[in-house]
């Protein structure tokens, strides 16, 4: 992992309210490229969020889904993803997962505490998103 995308997922973890942990996923190869966490965590576990990370956007079923969208709207079978953005409530996390604009094949997840500001941890992920992806 970079030094510089390590810097730039650190700040962004600093500036959402109450972040626990990041990890950037390449969502072709279902391989976590960087993370950072406030705990340590079996390499087990995070290789199997990315992995998660990278069925929610490119699983069997939701690439189908994306693809009769296209059919029903006549539009043509290409790279767009309709799925950008997905928020995971759990009992005691949020996670945002979301895609690049610049690497669509890219995944940036943000884990906060569920206590945090839903709106306040959406809007601060989406703007980290443009520095992360310009290091990235």
């Amino acid at each position: 992992m970079s030094s510089n995308l390590e810097n730039t997922i650190a700040s962004a973890i600093a500036s959402i309210p109450e972040c626990l942990a990041a990890g950037y996923v390449d969502i072709s190869s279902g391989m976590l490229l960087a993370v950072r966490t406030v705990d340590s965590h079996p390499a087990e576990v995070l290789d199997l969020v990315a992995a998660a990370t990278s069925d929610l956007f490119a699983g069997t079923n939701v690439v189908a889904i994306e693809n009769m969208f296209k059919h029903s709207r006549g539009l043509a079978s290409d790279n767009h993803h309709y799925f950008q953005e997905i928020i995971v409530n759990s009992d005691n996390l949020i996670h945002v997962f979301l895609r690049g604009k610049r690497y669509p094949d890219y995944v940036m997840v943000f884990v906060c505490r569920r206590t945090a500001n839903l709106g306040m941890a959406l809007t601060k992920s989406r703007s980290a998103m443009p520095g992360i992806e310009a290091v990235a």
